[in-house]
């Protein structure tokens, strides 16, 4: 149970100061215990959600529970949210790479319809909820890449199972930065995809073949433009939910659940935040070789990983 799902976790940790009262309190009064449950025990909530009988696509109510992390010595939270995240996920049902039949027997469609309904009716009274956390099953987005540098990365080796260890620990791999930095790096990197855009739009025409080819090696349909397509829409998107939360925050991806379908030596040779920093930077630089071929590299292997999830 404990090795899946194979996920990855964009999470947001916000100061105390962020939230009002009387949630400051309880997240105070929280992040005094001693038993503060980490990733496995919300996977094993929701996993028990949905083997209940009859299971529960949707938690009947919110949860209380957060990840606590200290930052220069300030308190932040994590909400888990597990009740809106739920929700929000099955509004990408249509995105998941499984068989009707498998996805109809996990979660009836019935029971999708009217957890779909219960959050319109949610959502009309609590128009400005957003969670704290987001989640990729079976690999990391690209865009979720541009937040760090590599020197903020943070690989730890496995740990064999031994006298109080139980199982052991497996190996571990995360990115954390300041809500500030995590902001600076999505701007700058929209603002060279668009650069790029503008200046792929001035060329001459014979030279627009090539420059469609490239476009579409980086993320955007030929013709469309890397400043109006999916790569400049992604970074937007994941720019905006930033700029929902405290200016103090912490920024933190974690491999989670992957580092049981990637090898310790796969994820201690992992530079994909360098990779995304090389391809922006060629980028700007105007070479649209170098830039296509990272993106290429990078997005192949995170599809090798991705693609695991049909293997028996």
């Amino acid at each position: 149970m404990s090795k899946v799902p194979y996920a990855a976790y964009l999470r947001v940790y916000e100061p105390l100061g962020a939230f009002p009262e009387p949630e400051r309190a309880h997240w105070a009064r929280y992040a005094e215990r001693g038993d503060i449950p980490g990733p496995q025990e919300e996977l094993r909530r929701s996993i028990r959600e949905l083997i209940a009988v009859p299971g529960r696509v949707v938690p009947p109510k919110e949860s209380a529970d957060a990840f606590v992390a200290v930052v220069d010595g300030v308190v932040c939270v994590c909400p888990w949210r597990t009740r809106l995240r739920s929700w929000e996920a099955l509004g990408e049902v249509g995105h998941w790479l499984m068989p009707q039949s498998v996805l109809d027997a996990a979660l009836p469609p019935q029971a999708r319809e009217r957890a779909v309904e219960e959050y319109g009716r949610w959502r009309e009274r609590n128009p400005d909820a957003r969670p704290w956390i987001r989640s990729a099953l079976w690999h990391v987005p690209v865009r979720w890449f541009a937040l760090f540098a590599d020197e903020e990365r943070e690989f730890t080796a496995a740990e064999p199972a031994g006298e109080g260890l139980g199982e052991g620990r497996p190996a571990a791999l995360r990115y954390r930065t300041p809500m500030v930095r995590a902001r600076q790096r999505v701007a700058r990197g929209l603002r060279t995809v668009r650069d790029a855009a503008r200046q792929a739009a001035a060329e001459a025409p014979s030279e627009v073949g090539a420059r469609e080819e490239k476009e579409e090696e980086l993320g955007a349909p030929p013709g469309q433009g890397l400043g109006d397509g999916p790569l400049a829409a992604a970074l937007t998107d994941v720019g905006r939910w930033l700029e929902e939360f405290h200016p103090r925050s912490l920024v933190e991806l974690d491999y989670g659940g992957l580092v049981y379908t990637i090898t310790e030596e796969q994820l201690a040779a992992d530079r994909s935040a360098a990779e995304v920093a090389a391809g922006l930077s060629a980028l700007a630089e105007g070479d649209l070789e170098r830039a296509g071929r990272l993106y290429e590299e990078l997005t192949e292997r995170w599809m090798t990983v991705r693609e695991r999830q049909f293997a028996n």
